[in-house]
């Protein structure tokens, strides 16, 4: 029986694939166990994982339930950590802007300490930022990107600038930064389809692993099924249009822009800078 509206896109846990060849090829490792806090299914989104201060720290998005419409219902995010990547500690969850907050992405300021980057729901689903001396104590800034609605805020340092990428269901967002508090708009990227194999919709929610000083690798995902701008009705997709896949494109800083060629022939290495 098909799950009632939007039910299919709740309910998930948090998958594992293990590289050992740089990002080459993958294993399946099962799930993430052990992280709900309550009884019965719960929701995992969009973890965020970052290794301080001796260990692994992961941000992730949870909501109670497998609920079966976007609107009526809590999400929040909480912090997790591991020593190793596999058994993980619940930390807490960070008091934020509402308590309909999604996509957490973390990155240490330049003076020290991290800012948390987000998605704020309850406010037109603009992306907020707290900061916090030792990633367990957060104080909210306030909004940063209200142009439109997005999500996904994902923040890195490449060629000497600061970006941050948004996914605005046409495209990622391009935002560049001297200092991480004032971005610029620079334009969309992964807005017009690609030509490798199932690579011909818009990418979608993305993460950037940096792999050199002007180098970099987007990891994103396409919905192959869904015909024209790849985003499509959620609750009326058939299993074909629900499918998933994982593309990656490089990055470069050219002349102080980000630059995105996703057909460029891209040979992993994600052993990081």
């Amino acid at each position: 029986m098909a799950e009632p509206a939007v039910a299919w896109v709740h309910g998930s846990d948090l998958g594992v694939a293990v590289s050992i060849d740089g990002g080459r090829s993958w294993a399946y490792r099962g799930v993430i166990e052990g992280l709900a806090t309550e009884p019965g299914r719960t929701t995992f989104w969009a973890p965020e994982i970052v290794h301080e201060r001796g260990a692994f720290h992961m941000f992730v998005t949870c909501i109670s339930g497998v609920p079966d419409r976007w609107a009526g219902h809590e999400r929040t995010i909480r912090h997790y950590t591991s020593p190793d990547l596999v058994a993980w500690a619940y930390r807490g969850e960070p008091a934020l802007s509402s308590r309909y907050v999604i996509d957490a992405c973390v990155h240490p300021l330049p003076d020290g300490g991290y800012r948390l980057w987000y998605k704020d729901e309850a406010d037109d689903s603009h992306t907020w930022a707290a900061d916090s001396p030792d990633l367990d104590h957060w104080q909210v800034r306030g909004p940063v990107l209200t142009h439109r609605p997005h999500e996904g805020p994902n923040v890195f340092e490449l060629g000497g600038w600061y970006w941050m990428v948004v996914d605005e269901w046409r495209g990622r967002c391009v935002f560049r930064s001297a200092d991480l508090t004032t971005w610029t708009r620079q334009g969309l990227i992964l807005d017009t389809p690609g030509r490798r194999p199932q690579d011909g919709t818009i990418g979608l929610h993305a993460d950037v692993v940096v792999t050199g000083s002007d180098t970099a690798v987007i990891v994103y995902f396409t919905h192959p099924g869904v015909s024209g701008d790849g985003t499509g009705a959620a609750p009326a997709r058939t299993f074909d249009q629900r499918r998933s896949v994982i593309q990656a494109a490089l990055l470069h800083v050219v002349d102080g822009l980000l630059v995105c060629d996703r057909d460029e022939d891209v040979e992993l290495d994600l052993g990081g800078a």
